[in-house]
């Protein structure tokens, strides 16, 4: 059995958080040694994963999900004039942040693998092994929805990228949803009260959920934990058998009144969850939030985790990306990868938060990652070739396995394999390009020759593949501007 480097609960309840957070900017034009922005935030310590020896651990195992908020809370970062803090960086969540041209699901399935092979821009030695994975399109209006806006409106709230985001977000939302589907606004600062009840997204209605919406105002301290409780009793009121039940969760996630931290609240969230009611975690405003417990509250929730930095941002959650936000069609998802002896070595970029255990991975009752629909999702490894690995051999077999939300949860497994066949193109160079990226701002001691100018050339030359996705030609901008921050700071040490 593999070792487990952090365990992992997941909960099956859907929560929406709206959180923000306070302080303020320090002279963007000012670098004394070590500053950064967001001094106030917090996050769990991540430990990279090292390079493992096929001989002794053939296989490695992890949970499969979807979350972006460390890639947003670093653009924010980066915009703002200041360098990333490195437990923040999450690779994952930065190169699954964009979409890709995966090869869709067949009919009747929820998920499809493609595999990819290509060299290592960092060390010219090793290879990369990319596993991409595409989910099934579904029609959000195809099943009803009860939704619970679970709002923070205490009074680090305040403020026009904190609750006045908030409510630019829900506006955006509320107009894609349709008359199936119901929605409740909790909210929650010194105590917690419920602003609407439960109400059909009618034509007729819409007005009136703006209207609580509009009217909601900052003030007092963060009771969240009191206000977790009460927006998971709206969401089992109006439960609805066979539906789409979740709780959106907007916060910062500084919760500092009641029963907030630690072990109680993460159990109180994973028994819900396994009622079926799912949780997505927003985070908003910068300066002191509480990473780590927003992070720990979607991963415990079954549910998913992103950072609202803009109305752009929420135009690509609430929009384009709506259904994969807020409906799950694969739960408790796990992916195994198995080396063959053409493989020396091998290192998960990312998921090192995520790893599971081989028994975790065989047991269909253990609770793993969720994933929404019409998403993609990566998984990257760096790996050394074996001296006798020949052209076409076949260097892994990977496996994901996972419950069909819509079909009584049936357990399902989706195969592939990788050869030793470099296929590299304009998606996989770019997927590298934001790998390296996030080994830079984590001054990873995997990095090997990585830098923002090999970035940047890389990029410049798949420019045509870029320009027509706006997120990604925005990530030629940030790693620019990270590049100048960098350099600067560099100057005073």
């Amino acid at each position: 059995m593999k070792k487990l480097t952090k365990g992992i609960l997941i909960a099956t309840a859907s929560v929406l958080v709206f959180t923000g957070c306070g302080g303020k900017y320090s002279n963007p034009d000012y670098y004394p040694e070590g500053m950064i922005p967001d001094s106030g935030y917090r996050y769990d310590s991540v430990y990279e994963q090292p390079f493992q020896n096929v001989s002794d651990e053939p296989s490695a195992y992890f949970m499969l999900d979807r979350n972006t908020a460390s890639y947003t809370q670093m653009r924010r970062t980066i915009e703002s004039g200041y360098r990333v803090n490195a437990d923040s960086v999450r690779a994952e969540e930065y190169i699954n942040y964009f979409d890709y041209d995966f090869a869709a699901p067949a009919e009747g399935e929820k998920m499809a693998i493609s595999t990819y092979l290509t060299d290592c821009a960092w060390n010219e030695e090793h290879k990369l092994m990319t596993i991409g994975v595409k989910t099934q399109e579904a029609k959000l209006q195809s099943s009803a929805n009860n939704y619970v806006f679970l709002i923070d409106v205490s009074g680090s709230m305040e403020g026009a990228d904190r609750l006045g985001l908030i409510k630019q977000s829900l506006k955006t939302l509320v107009g894609n949803l349709g008359e199936n589907d119901y929605v409740s606004i909790v909210t929650y600062a010194g105590n917690a009260g419920v602003k609407l009840n439960s109400t059909r997204v009618s034509d007729d209605n819409r007005e009136k959920i703006l209207s609580s919406v509009s009217s909601l105002t900052a003030n007092g301290s963060t009771n969240g934990s009191g206000g977790i409780e009460l927006a998971y009793e709206q969401a089992n009121r109006n439960f609805i058998a066979g539906g789409n039940n979740r709780v959106i969760l907007m916060s910062d996630g500084d919760f500092n009144v009641g029963i907030s931290q630690g072990t109680p609240l993460k159990e109180f969230i994973q028994e819900k969850a396994k009622n079926g009611v799912y949780l997505t975690v927003l985070g908003f405003g910068m300066g002191n939030m509480r990473d780590d417990n927003l992070e720990s509250l979607a991963r415990n929730g079954n549910g998913n985790y992103a950072y609202i930095d803009s109305e752009k941002e929420a135009e690509k959650l609430f929009d384009k990306e709506i259904t994969g936000t807020l409906y799950t069609v694969a739960k408790d998802a796990k992916a195994g990868v198995t080396f063959t002896e053409n493989v020396a070595q091998y290192r998960m970029i990312g998921y090192d938060t995520k790893l599971i255990s081989e028994d975790d991975f065989n047991n269909p009752e253990k609770d793993a990652g969720e994933i929404g629909s019409n998403l993609t999702v990566v998984a990257l490894y760096e790996i050394v070739l074996s001296e006798t690995a020949e052209q076409n051999a076949r260097l892994a077999d990977v496996e994901i396995r996972y419950k069909d939300v819509s079909e009584n949860e049936e357990d399902k497994s989706v195969k592939n394999f990788v050869n030793n066949d470099p296929n590299p193109d304009a998606q996989t160079t770019f997927i590298s390009c934001v790998a390296e990226y996030a080994l830079l701002l984590r001054n990873s001691e995997y990095k090997g020759t990585a830098s923002f100018d090999n970035v940047l050339t890389r990029l410049s030359s798949i420019y045509a593949y870029t320009s027509a996705d706006y997120f990604k030609t925005e990530f030629f901008s940030l790693v620019q501007k990270a590049k100048t921050i960098y350099q600067k700071i560099d100057s005073f040490e």
